[in-house]
């Protein structure tokens, strides 16, 4: 028995559009650049024309999640389904289908906490534009927003503008990237995270205009660096590492511009994007009113000093799309003190007590995990039962940090841990699964997409019973 959490905390669950909807062209939907990404795979691994079929399943699927107890749901809006090309002709069928989920869900006394862009630009911009390296995908971006906020914000009260901007950004899959040279690519990477940073910030003055009592900010993806050693260079450079990959990254959402250390870094590279005037006052407009986070893991650096061959600043990415070695700033480790999941994610449940300490001390603002959980393989058992013990440990630990976190004084409205039902992950698929809920299929086969509650659900199901106060 713990002390449980405060009065009016929202335990909710999360997902997103384009790994769960499914019906990837149906009722006038236009292809994103995650649909176009997935199916260049989809002879190795499930993709989105399916997926977890949310869009024919949303009623039961809600009705789970009213049994579950969610008090809010974390899901995203497909930009494509709601303007199929981006920025042209509004689909009806696109906003019915999102009307019918928010009705009931309200119906059901979940809140609906709604994204606005996860990984899926309409690919038509992506084609015309060269999606956000142009300025106008940002007009686009802003146009969507208010349609949605017009549409829905006598229902909806708490928008996320961009689901991991700070992560998405390093990825050239999602921003359609395909630069061979290094330094032009990071060129580009810069000019788009510059409009995306602008895109947000007018969503975010958009919501204050239309919205009554709407709240927005931005959902990012954590960091928590520990050096390597005790070393005063390898300290640094754990910090270089999460202001680079994630402080950067609120630092401008917050207070409307880069930093020193950022700018630094721009120019070190050549790669300041281009500024237009007007654009400061714009980008004040973006201090959000929470900070929404995602927690998977910590990671672990020391210093790589720069050479001749490679100069002050530049990336080099090893093992992955997301982590990098930056020259002059930092090294990518191996931290030998903690175990990690069979994907590699380090886990480290008193990590994402350090990292909400740190984002509330900064910022000061109210604080919310829209994404936390352990991605696996679960095993169907021949009664059609899930023991997934394990998401249980890992969930647990997490949770109590949030707790500890809470009691150190800081402020946080909710947990909404990945995923509410298991969903399409990008490069793993169906075989690796976060959900509370088992969709019975695999990669290559659909089988009857049966939605099967496992053993984390009635646990998590208790948790927000009782507030916490049993874990």
């Amino acid at each position: 028995m713990t002390k449980g959490f405060p009065e009016g905390f929202l335990w909710g669950a999360s997902t997103s559009a384009f790994q769960v909807e499914g019906a990837w062209d149906e009722d006038g939907k236009g292809m994103s650049v995650a649909d176009y990404n997935s199916f260049k795979r989809s002879d190795r691994q499930a993709d989105t024309k399916t997926a977890s079929d949310f869009y024919h399943h949303w009623k039961e699927d809600i009705d789970l999640m009213a049994e579950l107890g969610l008090q809010l749901y974390r899901f995203s809006f497909s930009w494509a389904r709601i303007i199929p090309d981006g920025d042209g002709e509004i689909n009806p069928a696109g906003l019915a289908f999102y009307h019918d989920v928010v009705d009931y869900l309200t119906e059901k006394g979940i809140r609906p906490f709604v994204t606005l862009y996860h990984f899926d630009l309409p690919y038509a911009l992506a084609e015309k534009y060269n999606g956000w390296e142009d300025r106008r995908c940002v007009d686009a971006f802003e146009r969507y927003a208010r349609i949605c906020f017009e549409e829905f914000g006598s229902q909806v009260k708490y928008w996320q503008v961009i689901n991991e901007q700070n992560l998405m950004i390093r990825v050239d899959e999602r921003m359609n990237i395909n630069i061979e040279d290094n330094h032009e690519a990071d060129r580009v990477r810069a000019q788009m995270d510059y409009h995306m940073f602008l895109a947000h910030a007018l969503a975010v003055k958009a919501c204050h205009e239309i919205v009554k009592d709407g709240k927005i900010g931005p959902a990012v993806s954590s960091t928590c660096t520990y050096p390597l050693t005790n070393k005063p260079e390898d300290v640094w450079a754990a910090r270089m590492n999460d202001y680079m990959k994630t402080v950067y990254c609120l630092d401008m959402h917050y207070y409307g511009e880069y930093s020193g250390i950022y700018m630094r870094y721009l120019k070190e590279r050549d790669i300041v994007p281009k500024m237009e005037e007007g654009d400061r006052e714009i980008l004040k407009y973006g201090r959000p009113d929470y900070i929404a986070f995602n927690y998977y893991r910590t990671l672990c650096a020391s210093y790589l000093p720069a050479d001749e061959e490679h100069p002050v600043g530049m990336r080099v990415y090893r093992g992955n799309e997301v982590d990098f070695d930056q020259y002059g700033y930092c090294r990518d480790e191996k931290n030998e003190n903690l175990k990690a999941s069979e994907y590699g994610a380090q886990i480290d449940p008193n990590g994402l007590r350090i990292v909400l300490n740190d984002y509330y001390a900064r910022y000061h603002l109210p604080m919310i995990i829209t994404e936390n959980g352990l991605g696996t393989a679960d095993v169907l058992t021949e009664d059609g039962k899930v023991h997934d013990d394990y998401r249980i440990d890992y969930l647990r630990e997490h949770v109590r940090a949030c707790q500890l976190a809470i009691e150190d004084g800081v402020e946080m409205i909710g947990y909404s841990p990945w995923s509410f039902e298991d969903l399409l992950s990008s490069h793993q698929g169906f075989r690796k699964r976060y959900g509370f809920v088992y969709i019975n299929r695999e990669d290559m086969d659909e089988k009857d997409l049966r939605r099967i509650p496992k053993d984390s659900f009635y646990w998590y199901q208790n948790v927000i019973r009782t507030n916490g106060k049993e874990l």
